[in-house]
């Protein structure tokens, strides 16, 4: 059964905000690699290499760079799409059981309603703002500088841009993820003992199946994460006319395999993401309920 809407989306914020902040050096990383292509002289190997000269260039805190907008924006992002997929998941629920269609559908809709009202906007000025560090003077000096001066020279839609890939991107993230995670977790908890009717499924369990769903997740959803990069790059607007048009451009330009650009880091960031925020978040639960069930 799911818990009420409001430990939903308490659990989701608590835990989204703790994995953004333990695993923001890779989706730095990440970006940087995603936001380099054939036309331009390349930085950067790869992940190791990006990582080195950042820490010589920028030292330790330059990987940190952009890191306010994605804690604040994985926090609310995560507290809308577990309380959109546990909500969602009441209308699939049938003798506490929910079916792998349901799971899908509830995290197509969770991915959804967090791509609108949070990602787009949040990881539109966190890859504005790591783009803007490979210049030689920056412009922005930090995330409420560089926000008012997105939106002071582009309007709200600047924020916005690549809408259409950040909601193809989230709600195939967030189908593949939940829907893995929730049938193998409910598998599993068949070998655990039950106590007050739910069973007691050891925390190291819960990351190991999160991180596997991350791991799912990555390979199933990278082409359209690369899309979205571009798509949110301070040169987006004059590099490419719409979604569509980006992902024919990098496939004809790039090869097919530069949609997987950045696979590595995003995967090592998926892992310990899907590990930590659904460990967190099942623990902040299990308290809620704790507190809550009544003493024998």
């Amino acid at each position: 059964m799911a818990p009420p809407s409001h430990i939903s989306l308490m659990a989701g914020m608590i835990a989204g905000g703790i994995e953004g902040f333990i695993t923001y050096p890779t989706e730095y990383v990440k970006t940087q690699l995603q936001l380099q292509n054939n036309a331009e002289t390349k930085r950067f190997k790869g992940p190791i290499d990006c990582l080195v000269k950042t820490v010589r260039e920028k030292g330790v805190f330059g990987l940190y760079k952009g890191m306010s907008a994605l804690v604040i924006g994985n926090s609310m992002k995560a507290g809308v799409r577990f309380l959109t997929f546990d909500q969602t998941k009441r209308f699939f629920e049938k003798d506490g059981k929910v079916s792998g269609f349901g799971m899908m559908v509830s995290g197509l809709a969770a991915g959804i309603s967090e791509a609108v009202l949070v990602v787009t906007p949040s990881e539109t000025i966190k890859t504005k703002l790591i783009h803007d560090q490979n210049a030689a003077q920056p412009r922005f000096k930090g995330l409420w500088h560089g926000t008012s001066t997105i939106i002071k020279e582009e309007g709200i839609a600047g924020i916005y841009r690549g809408l259409t890939a950040v909601v193809a991107r989230q709600g195939a993230n967030s189908a593949v993820r939940m829907t893995t995670y929730g049938l193998i977790r409910e598998e599993l908890a068949k070998y655990y003992p039950v106590q007050n009717g739910k069973p007691v499924v050891p925390w190291t369990t819960n990351f190991l199946v999160g991180a596997f769903a991350g791991i799912v997740t990555v390979y199933c959803t990278m082409p359209l994460d690369t899309v979205k990069t571009r798509m949110q790059a301070l040169d987006a607007k004059q590099r490419y006319k719409n979604t569509l048009d980006c992902l024919i451009k990098v496939g004809r330009t790039e090869g097919i395999t530069a949609l997987w650009k950045g696979a590595t880091p995003r995967l090592g960031r998926l892992i310990f993401s899907g590990g930590i925020v659904f460990t967190v978040y099942e623990a902040v639960v299990s308290i809620y309920e704790g507190l809550n069930t009544p003493s024998e």
